[in-house]
């Protein structure tokens, strides 16, 4: 499909979600069209959870149906691909609805990706992969529409704008972060749910991990697996270096983690987890008395 994304004029996020009278105000006509007939986008890298979240979405949608229309574009092989409103839509399929009112836009592939994108990152809990897959379907966007407004923009230069855009639109501190995220699309998936499942730390993986081939990451999961362990920046460094250098086996993996893990394990609380059982006018070292002197009761109870 041509692009057409140089023409693009991104809505702000209000103007995205609007509700239907506001829309028809504005003049965009808004159709109920049959769940049936919604499609999802095409590798929607964003997923559509049945949590606490879609609970209460799914109670708004039963008590006053969908206020914000969604945003869909027609499909060659007949419906409509969503490209703002799959929580709308699975949450009208819960409340027990049969159609959804939506927006329908005439969009090429770049301008769909970036609203797609733009309007799923409003969300408060984004896990790194989504944020991963979306970073990189954007930043393709960006590049294709960067061809067509300036042929001669040399390609490093054009790639390290895309990303401060997109930092900068989805509130990230730095461009950097962009890059970093967008590395974890190299990680074989059982990796990537460790950065997700926070057991991974994300520099650490997107910075060092993310650099090895997909064979060694294989191997060095099958290390981690073997040893129980969860390999730290100082490991990984050396893991990195080491495949850099050629020199990078099993057997390497296996005594890099196994000497490090003895000389250096540790436990790691969040402090928002912490903060569950503790007031949070406590210091990270009243809460460390708090649990030793909890361990040493158990440690007591238990010999």
């Amino acid at each position: 499909m041509k692009s057409s994304a140089s023409k693009i004029q991104l809505a702000g996020f209000d103007d995205l979600f609007q509700t239907s009278s506001e829309a028809e105000a504005n003049g965009e006509q808004v159709r109920e069209v049959p769940l049936t007939e919604l499609f999802p986008f095409k590798d929607h890298p964003f997923q559509v959870r049945d949590d606490e979240a879609m609970q209460k979405t799914v109670a708004s949608i039963a008590r006053s149906g969908v206020l914000s229309p969604g945003i869909v574009r027609p499909r060659p092989g007949g419906g409509y691909e969503i490209i703002a409103g799959h929580r709308r839509k699975r949450g009208s399929e819960l409340a027990g609805r049969e159609t959804m009112p939506v927006l329908i836009r005439s969009l090429d592939d770049d301008e769909a990706t970036i609203i797609m994108v733009d309007s799923n990152l409003q969300r408060e809990k984004i896990l790194p992969s989504e944020k991963a897959f979306a970073y990189k379907m954007k930043m393709e966007a960006l590049k294709h529409q960067g061809k067509r407004q300036d042929l001669t923009c040399e390609r490093g230069v054009h790639k390290l704008k895309s990303r401060d855009r997109i930092a900068q639109e989805a509130g990230e501190s730095c461009g950097l972060n962009v890059t970093r995220y967008i590395a974890l699309t190299k990680l074989i998936p059982p990796l990537l749910a460790l950065v997700d499942e926070n057991k991974m730390a994300f520099t650490t993986a997107a910075d060092h991990i993310a650099c090895l081939s997909q064979q060694e990451q294989t191997d060095l999961l099958a290390v981690m697996d073997k040893l129980k362990v969860i390999p730290a920046k100082s490991q990984v460094v050396q893991i990195k270096k080491h495949s850099k250098d050629g020199t990078l086996t099993v057997k390497v993996m296996e005594k890099l983690l196994s000497a490090e893990h003895s000389a250096h394990a540790q436990v790691v609380f969040k402090q928002a987890r912490l903060h569950q059982y503790f007031p949070q006018s406590y210091t990270v070292q009243q809460m460390e008395e708090v649990i030793v002197s909890l361990l040493e009761t158990w440690r007591v109870q238990n010999t």
